[in-house]
């Protein structure tokens, strides 16, 4: 079969590889669809694992062979598959930590080397550990809207890390593929949701979404924000802050989601937050970044600071009805399908994404 093989920083190569062979309590899948993920991409990117490795872990596909053992599942089924499955039983399990349960951090997926989810490939291998990610997908359904459960699920298990009540005021900081997803399943718990971008056809979208009210962001100034960490954002932060005063009647929001890798705009959220509000980092993953905070506002003004990171394993069943009843349309989030053997330019275009760009996929539907 065909694969890209990630043989080191910023290398992947078109390569023909065996079709895994799965045994009596595994799958074999065929896969239709892999989204790029940003996760993968810093992998890819950096070169942080040692090569070979077949990535790429929002999948959706085609079962074509059952393991003798198994019995939930059977060949020409179309399901969506998670990589990730916890324990349920461990000490980070029962804390519900699943992201820091030991199992959870191994990758039940490969279509050969070290497992590395395999999406990437024209077959994967399901080992038994996540057999109970393994999602069917209705009729009526796409596997495109399949492979997006996975990122659906990260972005809802962070909306329910946020202590909110309905009608709460909440900043959406990036209105990417992620920040959209935020935006939509915020408004659809009757949030008020404010969305910032630096691309007007983003925030157009994310009104479309649900926003109530979006914002032109302003691109950051290194040397001023240099000069000026560590305390409260400036310039071009006044017209937000004179809106979210307005807005929120003097009170500040009662909480802001960090969807841009940008130290500046978590400084300017843990500013625009009211005391007791909270500050979600979702795009904060590359280790070894430290930046400067004014920790009294965590410590006096009881602002807290949290992340959120992977999916939540329980939540599955309610993702899959957001997503198969299009309650939240991922179908709208899709903008770009490139075919197995442009899979470097599928990774370049979501690392570095255009104007017109939202999430991308590979596709290996025929066609």
């Amino acid at each position: 079969m065909r694969a890209v093989v990630y043989r080191g920083a910023d290398d992947l190569r078109l390569e023909t590889v065996p079709v895994p062979r799965p045994r009596a309590d595994e799958l074999l899948v065929k896969v239709a669809v892999c989204g790029v993920c940003p996760t993968d991409i810093k992998k890819i990117q950096y070169g942080t694992l040692p090569p070979p490795r077949i990535f790429g872990h929002e999948t959706a596909g085609t079962i074509v062979q059952t393991g003798g053992r198994v019995r939930k599942f059977k060949a020409g089924e179309r399901v969506a598959l998670h990589h990730h499955v916890p324990c349920l039983k461990c000490h980070a399990c029962r804390h519900h930590a699943f992201a820091q349960c030991a199992q959870y951090k191994r990758t039940g997926i490969t279509a050969g080397f070290e497992p590395a989810g395999g999406g990437y490939a024209g077959y994967v291998r399901v080992m038994p550990f996540v057999l109970p990610g393994v999602v069917k997908i209705p009729a009526r359904n796409s596997f495109l809207e399949g492979a997006m459960l996975e990122p659906v699920n990260t972005v809802l298990k962070a909306v329910k890390r946020l202590a909110l009540l309905r009608g709460d005021t909440v900043l959406v900081a990036g209105q990417g593929p992620i920040g959209l997803m935020f935006t939509r399943l915020l408004a659809l718990q009757g949030m008020n949701v404010v969305a910032t971008d630096l691309l007007d056809s983003r925030l157009k979208l994310a009104r479309e979404f649900g926003a109530r009210w979006v914002f032109k962001a302003e691109k950051p100034n290194t040397s001023r924000q240099r000069s000026n960490e560590g305390n409260p954002p400036l310039a071009a932060s006044l017209k937000l802050l004179k809106s979210v005063r307005r807005i929120t009647r003097g009170r500040g929001l009662d909480a802001a989601v960090i969807a841009v890798p940008s130290d500046a705009v978590v400084r300017e959220a843990q500013h625009l937050i009211r005391g007791g509000g909270q500050v979600l980092l979702f795009s904060h993953t590359r280790r070894g970044a430290q930046t400067n905070l004014d920790l009294a506002t965590i410590c006096i003004d009881e602002k807290d600071l949290i992340g959120s990171y992977s999916a939540d394993f329980l939540l599955q069943d309610e993702v899959a009805r957001l997503v198969f009843s299009r309650k939240l349309d991922v179908r709208r989030l899709i903008t770009h399908q490139f075919p197995l053997e442009q899979t470097a330019a599928a990774i370049a275009l979501a690392s570095r994404p255009s104007a017109d760009s939202l999430k991308v996929v590979v596709t290996q539907l025929p066609g």
